[in-house]
């Protein structure tokens, strides 16, 4: 399935955003060019994140590979399939999910969270930032003063099936974590 990905280590909260409304569609996804490239917006989410974390007296989150991995094949799976949602396609929990990457074997302390995004291609990371900070649960997340690491990860699709209603899509992965 053509799409355009890219993936950073990040930390997210267990809370979802539309920022676009869509209906179902049976069209399949294409890979379109996004107005901000990819590699821009999860540079710049990364960036606004820990400077919104800095104004709040929190330590920068520092991306982590596993945690990457993890949110790349959530935002890879939600756009291949059409859905929207925390939980996996076969309805495993986020957590559970996150853990396959990282995990908590060896440690005495493990905590993730999930922030999720949709939006139009036109999203960039001060929106992203904004919507999320606007959203209790989300902003929650971004300054929940125990997470370490993050990955993050930013899908574009020209014309996004199921819930992205043929549409073009930018879906936002923040997979937040700690342990120790």
């Amino acid at each position: 399935m053509p799409k355009r990905r890219v993936s950073l280590a990040v930390l997210a909260t267990v809370a979802g955003l539309a920022a676009a409304a869509a209906v179902p569609s049976a069209a399949a996804p294409t890979l379109a060019a996004a107005p901000v490239s990819l590699d821009q917006l999860a540079s710049g989410v990364l960036q606004q994140l820990n400077a919104i974390r800095r104004q709040h007296a929190l330590v920068a989150v520092k991306v982590n590979q596993s945690l990457a991995d993890a949110a790349s094949s959530h935002s890879d799976e939600m756009a291949s399939e059409g859905y929207f949602d925390h939980a996996s396609g076969d309805g495993t929990a986020f957590w559970k999910r996150i853990g396959r990457w990282y995990g908590a074997d060896g440690y005495t302390y493990w905590s993730v969270g999930e922030n999720l995004l949709w939006s139009s291609p036109e999203a960039d990371a001060p929106k992203a930032l904004r919507l999320w900070m606007a959203s209790k649960p989300h902003r929650a997340n971004i300054l929940n003063p125990a997470w370490r690491e993050i990955g993050i990860s930013a899908v574009h699709l020209d014309r996004a099936p199921g819930v992205y209603g043929g549409e073009p899509t930018t879906i936002i992965t923040m997979d937040f974590g700690v342990r120790r």
